[in-house]
């Protein structure tokens, strides 16, 4: 799982079938201190995101293992918004 932000939204309006009605936003990998790392990657919203939030992000077979996506081509999927993230003690990200 990955952590990241989110960073945007996709629209797409021809898409897979089993896509429809699916909230796609982008996100981008970060580190435990809330630095972007990664390149941007489209992923299903399951949990109802906002942009700004750190999320976790399944990527592979678990992206398909929520109920809106189940069976779905999805790579991507956010699984959980994190509250505050916590390293050696010391807490590195609190949501606002």
């Amino acid at each position: 799982m990955l952590i990241c932000r989110v960073v945007g939204s996709a629209v797409s309006t021809v898409k897979n079938e089993k896509l429809k009605g699916l909230k796609l936003l982008i996100v981008r990998e970060v580190t435990v201190r809330n630095r972007l790392v990664g390149k941007p990657l489209v992923a299903v919203d399951s949990v109802g995101a906002g942009e700004g939030e750190i999320v976790f992000v399944a990527q592979g077979s678990s992206a398909r293992q929520t109920h809106p996506t189940q069976n779905a081509p999805v790579d991507a999927t956010i699984m959980a918004i994190a509250d505050s993230l916590e390293v050696g003690g010391k807490v590195t990200y609190r949501k606002m």
